[in-house]
C-alpha cells in the first residue's frame, strides 16, 4: 500500500550520549561512544560479568511530578526525561490546541517496561514472601505503563498502546501511527520508545553468551556480541501539519520470519521482506536510498544475516550501525536510530561504525567506517527483534 508521506514536526533522542538532538548530533560528530564498564548495581547487586553499557547519567535523580507519583519508576522516569527536549512538549501544545486531544494518538515501544521495579520487588519480599505494597504493578511493570503515563502526562486522549516486539518495538510504532493517520482515526500521532537497564536484560542476554566484553563492534571481523544501553525517544507525526515538516515518513515495511525464536534466519529473509515492503509502500526503487542505518547488533549471526538481505535488496548503498555509541537500546532501539537518520537527513551526517576497525568481509556492506558528510534526501533504518519480528523505515528530507 502507497500512502503520501507522513509529516514529522518534532523528534527528540535521549541515550548515553545525552539529553536531547545536539547532544546526540555532537557525540556522532565527534566519534565519541559513551559505553562504559558496567557499574550498574541495583540494591547492591552488581553484574558480575565484564561488559560495557551504555547508562543515562543522572537517572536515579529524575523525579516524575506528584500528580504521577504512581507510575515511578525507571523506565517512566527516562520516559519523562526525554519528554523534556527539543521543544517536543511544546510542539505537542500547539497541535492539541489545533485538532484536539481526542485526535493525537500514543504509540510506544517498550520491551522490558518497568521490570526493575519487579526485581525490586522480589528483592524486598515480607517476612510471608509477598511482594510490598508499593509496587504497583500496572503502572510500573505492565507493558503499558509507558504509554498511559506518556498519554496523561502530555494531555493526549487519543488511542495510547504499545508496542512489545523486542528490538523493532519502536520501529513498529511508526508503521502503527501511520495506519491510524492514514485510516482517519487521529491527524497525529506522538511515537518513541523507552527500554531501560535491569538485572533480567544483563544476565538474560550474558546466559545467550551475546554480551560483549568491551563496547560492541558491529560488523567488524572481531566482534563478539552487543552492547546493552538505555534510553528514549519520541517523533511527532502529523497528517496536515501547520508548519513545515522537519522530514518525511515515506514508507515502513513488517515481516515476521518466526525462523527462531533468538536467531533471524541465516540467509535475512524476513529482513529482505521488510526491506522490500518498505521501499513498495514508499513507491521508491532501491537507488533512491542514500544511507542506511543497520540494526547491527554486533553479534556473529545478526549482523551476517542483514548483510546478506541488505546486499540482495540495496546493493552498494553506504551504511553504518550505530549502537557503538550508545549500545542496543532494545524497545527504544528503533525511535534512537531514526533520530540517528533524522539528523542525518537535516545536517548531512553519515555517522560512521563506532569501534570497528576492519569490517567481516564476509559481511558483503558497503560498510562506512569513518563519518561521511554527504546530502542526503532518503534514508533508511532497519529494526529487527526476537523471534523473527522485523521493521524496516524510510524517511525523506522535507523538501
Amino acid at each position: 500500500m502507497t500512502l503520501p508521506g507522513i509529516a514529522i514536526t518534532a523528534y527528540t533522542a535521549t541515550s548515553a550520549v545525552g539529553c536531547g538532538n545536539a547532544a546526540l548530533l555532537a557525540a556522532l560528530r565527534a566519534r565519541r561512544g559513551a559505553l562504559q564498564p558496567c557499574r550498574f548495581e541495583p540494591f547492591g547487586r552488581p553484574f558480575a560479568r565484564a561488559t560495557c553499557v551504555g547508562e543515562v547519567a543522572g537517572l536515579d535523580a529524575v523525579a516524575l511530578p506528584a500528580d504521577w507519583a504512581r507510575f515511578d519508576c525507571r523506565n517512566n522516569r527516562l520516559a519523562w526525561l526525554a519528554l523534556q527536549h527539543d521543544g517536543l512538549l511544546d510542539a505537542l501544545a500547539r497541535v492539541r490546541a489545533r485538532v484536539g486531544a481526542a485526535r493525537i494518538a500514543v504509540i510506544l515501544g517498550t520491551s522490558t517496561s518497568g521490570l526493575l521495579q519487579a526485581e525490586w520487588a522480589y528483592h524486598h519480599r515480607l517476612a510471608d514472601g509477598g511482594l510490598p505494597p508499593a509496587f504497583d504493578y500496572a503502572a510500573t511493570l505492565n507493558v503499558g505503563s509507558a504509554a498511559r503515563f506518556v498519554a496523561w502526562a502530555t494531555g493526549i486522549e487519543g488511542p495510547a498502546y504499545v508496542v512489545s516486539t523486542a528490538c523493532s518495538s519502536s520501529s513498529k510504532a511508526f508503521a502503527a501511527a501511520a495506519r491510524l493517520i492514514g485510516a482517519g482515526l487521529v491527524d497525529a500521532a506522538l511515537v518513541g520508545g523507552v527500554d531501560t537497564l535491569c538485572l533480567t536484560t544483563l544476565y538474560g542476554f550474558g546466559a545467550l553468551d551475546l554480551l560483549a566484553a568491551g563496547p560492541c563492534r558491529p560488523f567488524a571481523a572481531d566482534r563478539d556480541g552487543i552492547s546493552v544501553g538505555e534510553g528514549a525517544g519520541y517523533a511527532l507525526l502529523e497528517r496536515a501539519p501547520a508548519h513545515a515538516p522537519r522530514a518525511r515518513l515515506l514508507g515502513w515495511g513488517e515481516s515476521s520470519d518466526a525462523h527462531h525464536m533468538s536467531t533471524p534466519h541465516p540467509e535475512g529473509l524476513g529482513a529482505e521482506q521488510a526491506m522490500r515492503a518498505a521501499l513498495d509502500c514508499a513507491d521508491l526503487e532501491p537507488a533512491a536510498i542514500d544511507y542506511i542505518n543497520l540494526h547491527g547488533t554486533a553479534t556473529r549471526s545478526n549482523d551476517a544475516s542483514e548483510a546478506r538481505a541488505v546486499a540482495r535488496v540495496l546493493g552498494a548503498v553506504p551504511s553504518s550501525s550505530t549502537k557503538g555509541w550508545f549500545g542496543h537500546l532494545l524497545g527504544a532501539a528503533g525511535i534512537a536510530e531514526a533520530a540517528v537518520c533524522l539528523l542525518a537527513l537535516e545536517h548531512g551526517l553519515m555517522p560512521g561504525t563506532l569501534n570497528t576497525r576492519v569490517a567481516d568481509p564476509a559481511c558483503p556492506n558497503h560498510l562506512l567506517l569513518d563519518n561521511r558528510e554527504a546530502r542526503c534526501t532518503r534514508v533508511m533504518s532497519n529494526s529487527f527483534g526476537f523471534g523473527g519480528t522485523n521493521c524496516c523505515l524510510v524517511f525523506g528530507a522535507a523538501e
